[in-house]
């Protein structure tokens, strides 16, 4: 049961707001309709609010960033593109608006201390 929008505070709707926005966009992004990934000041400008706001409420009420939030949301969304498809490396660092498989490969590895191709293998191992 959700709670009636005129009990949630301006944060809590904000946060609300948000993760739809979100959701929205990296499903985008994974179905390929998009090119490039929006900017915690896209997502401000969507919401009528400055992006230092946006970005304070979220970490207020979540205890992480807006970055912090997409970024593990792209995570997930990459490992479940290197699990069920067998689409390149490139091709998948392309569906999230990185320029260069190399930038996207960092990426990765930075947030999971492996790169795709190594996580891929060890799933098939499995």
């Amino acid at each position: 049961m959700s709670v009636p929008q005129k009990y949630l505070s301006r944060k809590d709707e904000i946060t609300a707001d948000f993760l739809r926005l979100a959701e929205a966009h990296i499903n985008d992004l994974v179905n390929n309709r998009l090119e490039r990934r929006l900017s915690t000041a896209d997502f401000a400008r969507q919401l009528f609010i400055d992006s230092r706001h946006l970005t304070n409420t979220i970490k207020l009420t979540t205890g992480k960033s807006p970055c912090e939030i997409m970024e593990e949301r792209i995570i997930e969304e990459a490992q479940k593109m290197l699990n069920n498809t067998t689409l390149a490396v490139a091709d998948i660092s392309s569906r999230f608006g990185y320029n260069s498989p190399a930038s996207f490969i960092k990426f990765f590895k930075g947030l999971t201390g492996i790169t795709p191709l190594q996580y891929r293998k060890t799933r098939q191992a499995a």
